[in-house]
């Protein structure tokens, strides 16, 4: 969600530059033809042993664009989905993603982030072409969006206040702020993701909550109005650093920050039911459409309900992705036989 401290980026950018030295090319393989099969665990996943994200204002981020978290937390239960690339898309490389919505037939609502470089965008998804942008003040770091009939709600990292737009005759226009924490409450600070399940919208904020709002109360009031909140836990503990979300089918799939996976959780419980893990989709972004810094981590789910279609994407990405996930295969035990005597 947040760019790396700058001690780690130091020494990351260090072993980066070793790397590249004796990495091979890139290779640009068809999209049609890659199936990732899902693995029989967990990798070890990001959490509590990471540093916690800055609060000075960010900055672009040197070249270190194949970051890996350094947790070492014990593989864990849950199944992990793998997945096959349906279609590949153009996607501005520029486009520091931070919620991404499908939205009217064949266009995307996207808030992208850091100071200075934040906005909302109406996207075409063929062309990738930006067909409306409304930037966010310098002082905002914009984070996730969500859709509520007309109102279109985005979120900011650290200024505390989110935004509420209408997008009418090709244009954005603002007509409305929240403010957060409510009164009575020291969470959330931050703002991270946010989606709607068709009554609620459900927001992150790097913590293990989810937090549970009333849209029309938000937007009477001005104060973000939280009707519930639910810790996310995995078999491996609380699940933090939940980033951008969305809603399918009943369960919520979240970006966890500094990382190619994504969880699936069940917001009646918050167990994590399941990981998919994308980081293979790496290969499949062309070197020569990345923009003037490369891709950064994982960041941007996006749902066709009526075409059952999942998008995905990332901080900086040359593309957008469209996937089927595919099922963890059966677990298979072999007995040795017995020797007769």
């Amino acid at each position: 969600m947040r760019q790396s401290a700058c001690a780690r980026l130091l020494t990351l950018l260090t072993v980066a530059i070793l790397v590249t030295g004796c990495a091979a090319t890139p290779r640009r393989v068809a999209p049609a033809a890659l199936t990732i099969q899902p693995t029989a665990q967990v990798a070890p996943s990001p959490l509590a042993t990471l540093e916690q994200p800055p609060t000075a204002q960010v900055v672009p981020s040197p070249p270190v664009a194949l970051e890996q978290p350094p947790a070492a937390l014990p593989a864990v239960g849950e199944p992990v989905l793998g997945f096959r690339v349906v279609n590949s898309y153009p996607h501005d490389p520029l486009a520091f993603t931070q919620g991404l919505v499908y939205r009217d037939g064949e266009r995307f609502f996207e808030g992208t982030g850091l100071n200075g470089a934040s906005s909302l965008r109406a996207v075409e998804l063929q062309s990738g072409a930006v067909e409306a942008l409304l930037p966010l003040e310098a002082e905002h770091f914009g984070e996730g969006i969500a859709v509520v009939g007309e109102w279109i709600f985005q979120l900011t990292w650290q200024s505390r206040r989110g935004f509420i737009y209408r997008f009418a005759d090709g244009a954005f226009s603002r007509v409305g702020e929240f403010s957060y924490p409510p009164p009575g409450r020291q969470l959330p600070v931050e703002g991270w993701g946010l989606t709607f399940d068709g009554t609620r919208l459900i927001m992150s904020d790097g913590t293990a909550n989810l937090y549970f709002i009333d849209p029309e109360e938000t937007i009477r009031s001005g104060v973000l109005t939280i009707t519930g909140q639910l810790a996310v836990r995995s078999s491996a503990g609380p699940l933090i650093w939940l980033n951008e979300l969305e809603y399918i089918n009943g369960a919520v799939y979240a970006n966890i920050w500094q990382s190619e996976r994504i969880a699936r959780i069940d917001p009646a419980t918050g167990r994590v039911t399941a990981y998919i893990d994308l980081s293979d989709l790496r290969r499949l972004l062309p070197p020569d459409e990345y923009g003037p810094f490369p891709p950064e981590v994982l960041n941007g789910i996006a749902y066709d309900a009526a075409g059952d279609r999942l998008f995905v994407t990332g901080k900086r990405w040359p593309r957008l992705f469209e996937i089927d996930l595919v099922e963890p295969a059966a677990w298979r035990v072999y007995l040795p036989l017995a020797h007769r005597a």
